[in-house]
């Protein structure tokens, strides 16, 4: 099996008179080091039939803390340093790595074996010469082979080289089937060393290196700052060798605006149903229960000083205002007027008690549902049930 190369090209909604209904008031108006990610092994044990089982964990803070340590490596710093000491000083090694520059890296047969099946495979077919083995790393800088080889050992590594050769160590980690490693590399880019310089990059090795919540993250990087990402060299880059990912993230930009206009959209048009809402509310207050310097005639007027507790009753006061005054008011002719009518008759259309109701035309309303088209009615049906449901709606879409 051949050694896989690895280039740096990774990187890269009648006329009844009104005017008697309401007792309107004129005085007092206003004009208006780092985290572990490792996983050891699980180890199977048996346990003796005589020995009883031990007790549940006593809390839920036991138990999450007990996962968090069982996950962490329990190896003593001596047994990494002697390992450390073992890749670093080359004692008794057997096999020779080769990078680029015709540089080599002494190694031992047995711990590469065990690291990597992908290692194992290519060791024991390469030939043996004077006791020893050579392979070849191509395509990576020697630093960053050196760390991966001595992550093997050990599973230490040096975040300054880390961060450097991140990108060089996550394919190396995926080539040769070093899944502990390339954890580590993908939690670091996820945690905060993904940047709109390098995101074209990642998101290229992510795919290549079967990491789809990596991929995903870097697509929702680019979308969320594309102006920025465009404009880098690994934009340009992956322009020219990679049309097909220009234009999927292209598209991916465009449907996320459409979303984002889409949601503003709905929220818009929520906002509009919960106006309305409150202004039926406000309009049955005022007609029932008068509200500060307007309401019917059987009923004491409050008072300017009085605060309102329903937040369309002052706009809805100047309408009415304007509605009783109106030397046009006819449907269509004044556009104050018109929205009078409207929600007159949306009022009309919500109430169920129009016989006893002491809004305004209401009873007629009701008598004129019967004379309109199916469409008319359709369409008014939709309106009342997207005004009634918007009162427990308050959430975002």
């Amino acid at each position: 099996m051949a050694s896989p190369d690895l280039h740096s090209s990774w990187l890269s909604a009648a006329g009844e008179s009104v005017s008697g209904c309401f007792n309107i008031n004129m005085e007092g108006m206003n004009s208006s080091d780092v985290l572990h990610v490792l996983e050891s092994p699980a180890s199977s044990m048996s346990y003796h039939s005589s020995i009883p089982k031990p007790p549940p964990f006593p809390d839920r803070t036991f138990r999450t803390n007990h996962k968090r340590i069982s996950g962490c490596s329990s190896v003593p710093k001596e047994i990494l340093d002697s390992w450390d000491r073992l890749f670093k000083e080359g004692y008794g090694s057997d096999v020779y790595i080769i990078t680029d520059g015709k540089s080599y890296i002494p190694a031992h047969f047995n711990v590469l074996s065990i690291a990597s099946p992908v290692l194992q495979n290519l060791l024991q077919q390469s030939k043996v010469k004077n006791g020893i083995r050579y392979i070849k790393i191509l395509g990576a800088p020697f630093e960053a082979v050196y760390a991966f080889i001595r992550f093997l050992y050990s599973s230490r590594f040096e975040e300054e080289e880390m961060k450097k050769f991140i990108l060089h160590l996550l394919v190396l980690s995926h080539s040769y089937s070093v899944p502990s490693l390339k954890r580590i590399c993908i939690h670091f880019l996820e945690q905060g060393w993904l940047a709109k310089e390098n995101v074209v990059d990642v998101l290229q090795l992510a795919r290549i290196c079967d990491s789809p919540r990596l991929s995903f993250i870097c697509v929702r990087m680019v979308v969320k700052d594309f102006k920025s990402v465009s404009s880098t060299e690994g934009w340009k880059v992956m322009k020219r060798t990679n049309p097909a990912l220009e234009q999927e993230l292209v598209e991916s930009v465009i449907e996320a605006d459409s979303r984002k206009q889409e949601r503003l959209r709905k929220l818009e048009e929520k906002k509009v149903y919960l106006q309305l809402y409150e202004a039926m509310e406000a309009l049955l207050h005022i007609c029932r229960d008068g509200c500060r310097t307007i309401g019917p005639r059987d009923k004491v007027l409050k008072g300017t000083q009085i605060t309102c507790n329903f937040p369309a009753c002052k706009g809805l006061e100047n309408l009415v205002r304007h509605f009783s005054n109106c030397k046009t008011r006819v449907p269509g002719g004044c556009v104050h007027c018109k929205r009078m009518w409207q929600l007159l008759e949306l009022h009309s259309r919500m109430c169920n008690e129009p016989d006893s109701c002491k809004v305004p035309l209401c009873r007629h309303f009701k008598e004129k549902m019967q004379q309109q088209t199916k469409k008319d009615e359709t369409r008014w049906k939709l309106l009342v049930g997207k005004v009634v449901a918007a009162k427990g709606k308050l959430g975002p879409f």
